[in-house]
Order: C-alpha cells, then structure tokens, then sequence
C-alpha cells in the first residue's frame, strides 16, 4: 500500500513514511493511491471480532509495512480493557436512533479512539528506525487531552501542543494543561483554534525547520488518526445490523471533518452506509458547502465562540481529502482550488452539488445553543442519558434525516463531564465525574501563554525539541 499526496507532488512512499510527516511535502494530505475494497463476504465473517481484532483487520488493508504479528500486538495495546473499561457501545436513544459510544477512553472523548493507536505505533516506528519526533499540533479542546494522554511518557516522542487561550472548557483545559510528564508541552496561544492550525501549518510547510528539528502531527492531517477511525464505523455498522448489505445512517459532530471523513472512506470501501449527517454548530461553513457547493471559511472575527466549542472551526484541514475525490482526484484541480482559496477567501464547486448526496451520501444541518440546550434535556427526559453539547448537535441534526427501516447512529464526541456548565443550564443538573479525574481542576496547571506569532512557538520549540 503507498500513499500520494493530494496536490500530486509527492511521490508514492509507504505508511510508516507518511506516520512521520504530518503534511506532504507540496502541503497537500496523504491518501492512498487506490482504496482497499471490503466485500459483503469480509465484513460478515468480522462480526465475532473483538474492537483490537477488528482494527488489526482494517488497519492491516492500509498498513503493510509492519508485519502483521507486531500490528495486531499494537491494537490489542491500544485498546485493551485498562484503557477503554467499555468500547464503543450502542446506546439507544429511541426507536431507529442510537448512540456509538466513542467517549469510553482516558480523555472521555472520541479522539481517543484513533490517539491510543498513534501512541503505540509511534513509539514502534520510532524504536524501529531509531529515530525521534517532536509533534506539532493544534487543538479546539479534545484532540489536544487525547494526543498528550497518549503519547505521555512514550520514548522518542514530545509533544507540542497549541490551544487558543481562553476558549476551551474549564475541565478541557485541567486534562491538557495538568500533566506534569516532561515530554508534554502545552502552549496556549492569544488567538482562536483556526489561528493556532496556521502556525502548525506554517511551521510544517516550512520544510528547513521541519527537518531539523524531525516535526510530526497527531491532527487529522494525519493519516494514521484517519485509518484508524475508519474502523469504528465498521464496528457500528456490525453491531446496528443484522444482515449482510443492510444500510446504516451516521450522524457526525463536524468541525475539522477527520471524524466524517473517515465515515466517506468506509462508505467508498464498501461498508453498506446510506447517509452521512454532517452537524455544525454555528460555524457552519461545512454545512454551508454541502447546501451551497461554496467553501467559504471564515477570518478569526468572525469564527464565533460556543457551548460545543471544540466545533468552534472556520477552516477545516481535512477538507481537502474529500475535495481530491469530489474533483476526481484530479491534483491539478486541487492545487487550483487551494489557490483560490488562499487568493479569494473561497471556491466554488457549486457544478458538483449534486453529487454531494447522491454520490456520497451527505447531508447536513446547523444546531444552535438553544437546540443544544433542548435536545439535551430531550434526550435526557426520554432515555436517562445525559449527552455532551458536541453529540448534542449531532443528534438535532440527524432527527431532520430519518429514513424508515436505516438506524441512525449518532456518534458520541464527548462525555457529558467535559461541559458541566451546559450540562447544568439544559438539565438543572451535574454531570457525573469519573472518580479518577473528579479532583482534576485542583491540580497544578503547567503551560505557557503565547501571541499569537508562529516565529514564538519556533523558537519555543527550538529550546525544547528532542
């Protein structure tokens, strides 16, 4: 299996290559050059797996340069039962509708899911090729927790990890900003997430600095993060099902669009998916592309701050994956478009719109404070479960894109604990706290406050990288 990049300047090279650079070297995202098939066949005879079993399936159509011994190993540490006490559950919400449990994990949140898997294949690619890696990454809230939880401690890793300052929730920031482990490093930067992508993005694109100080990423942009939440729709699409070829819905919580995306992989590799339900909150440039065929991010001041603000993004960097296959994996095109983007603020492909759903499959919706609030407190009412702003959205959203006969699976981006203060205002009520982080925001805080200045997070990362 090789990968390209995008935008057509990368020649073709093998996974645990691309595991380590983050961003192509043209700047574009890697992808396979053909995508693995699953046929009806394949996917019934998954249905006895355990959740590291089936990884080790899916994961080993993209991966064939670890042998296949030491992959399986890997995910069975990945998600062993000390780190995910329950995985990925369904939970019903009502007839038809049901949660994919993905909040199970050590940060309560669905980044944990792909991040377990980072941390381990990591260090084995690092120890293999003696190597280390410094990693750059941005976070809106949970990605950061989730990549640091699992990379704490690793060997021939550090973490650099950017968040804009002021804009997470309170028990968010405790998660990132509590550990004491000297391989992490948390930034916080006088700005918003979208402003904290640009300096990763720069400091990538510069490809001197990223080779002299080995840089690597745990965002989406990262592929292995995206393969390895493919598998999660394989595992909700064999529980929710009972026969070969039925169809199954997915409702997703979207910002950066890693978490759908890889629901669009599934689907193009054969997993029998209907509709995939994109839900913004009011940033809602996705949504708007899907209703319009025009990407029109939006600048820092107007990228507003809300109740799931691990949504709160205007530009999203996986976006280009899924505009690579929408314009036929033409790079050429690509590369036009992201020039466009960069020149004019925008592009459209409005000629294309009709092939977002009836090719693909996508439909979305935009959820709001006052929909969050009433859905929680709905979904609260009707079936005892208390559910997180983020999942909130995704449930509004899918209930407008029912069919009879599909369940619905709305993935859980969070436990309801990480947003205690719109928890309370919907339902009057606390969300409970796992006894292991109950005393969490008492804890030391370790972190350093930054402008918003790629050339500061440089030379910060200049004094401390491996």
């Amino acid at each position: 299996m090789k990968y390209q990049s995008t935008r057509g300047g990368m020649a073709p090279v093998p996974f645990c290559d691309i595991l380590l650079e983050g961003l192509a070297p043209d700047g574009g995202l890697a992808l396979p050059v053909s995508l693995p098939q699953i046929s009806k066949a394949q996917l019934e005879s998954w249905r006895g797996l355990s959740y590291a079993e089936l990884a080790a399936q899916v994961l080993g159509l993209f991966i064939d340069d670890i042998p296949t011994n030491d992959l399986l190993r890997l995910t069975q540490a990945a998600y062993a039962p000390e780190v995910f006490p329950r995985i990925a559950p369904l939970k019903p919400l009502r007839p038809g509708v049901s949660l994919l449990g993905l909040s199970e994990g050590p940060t309560l949140a669905f980044k944990d899911m792909a991040m377990q898997f980072l941390g381990q294949v990591f260090e084995y690619v690092l120890a293999q090729r003696g190597q280390t890696l410094n990693v750059l990454g941005a976070t809106s809230g949970d990605t950061g927790s989730a990549a640091e939880y699992a990379l704490r401690g690793k060997r021939g890793v550090a973490v650099f990890m950017l968040s804009p300052h002021g804009r997470m929730s309170a028990f968010q920031r405790a998660q990132m900003y509590s550990l004491q482990d000297a391989n992490i490093h948390n930034i916080a930067v006088r700005g918003v997430f979208d402003e904290c992508q640009d300096i990763v993005k720069a400091l990538a694109g510069d490809l001197g600095f990223k080779n002299r100080h080995n840089l690597g990423a745990v965002n989406s942009i990262n592929w292995a993060r995206i393969a390895a939440q493919i598998v999660y729709y394989v595992w909700g699409w064999l529980r929710a099902t009972t026969e070969p070829g039925q169809k199954v819905s997915f409702a997703v919580p979207s910002g950066n669009f890693g978490n759908i995306l890889a629901g669009h992989l599934a689907r193009q590799m054969g997993v029998p998916i209907h509709r995939l339900v994109l839900a913004s909150n009011e940033n809602n440039v996705l949504e708007e592309f899907f209703r319009t065929g025009v990407y029109r991010p939006r600048p820092a001041s107007q990228t507003y701050a809300t109740s799931s603000p691990s949504m709160d993004i205007s530009r999203a960097s996986n976006f280009e994956r899924f505009v690579f296959d929408l314009v036929a994996q033409d790079p050429a095109r690509v590369r036009s478009l992201m020039s466009d983007l960069k020149q004019d603020g925008q592009f459209d492909l409005s000629d294309l719109k009709p092939q977002l759903a009836d090719r693909y499959g996508f439909v979305a919706g935009t959820s709001t404070h006052a929909d969050r609030l009433s859905t929680i407190r709905a979904v609260y009412q009707e079936s005892g479960l208390l559910i997180d702003p983020h999942t909130a959205d995704g449930v509004h959203v899918a209930l407008s894109h029912l069919d009879p006969g599909i369940p619905m699976l709305v993935l859980e981006t969070a436990l309801p604990a990480k947003f205690s203060e719109t928890i309370l205002e919907a339902t009057g009520r606390q969300p409970e706290i796992p006894v292991a982080l109950q005393d969490l925001q008492q804890q030391p805080q370790r972190f350093e406050i930054m402008d918003c200045d790629a050339s500061l997070v440089a030379d910060y990362l200049r004094r401390h990288a491996l």
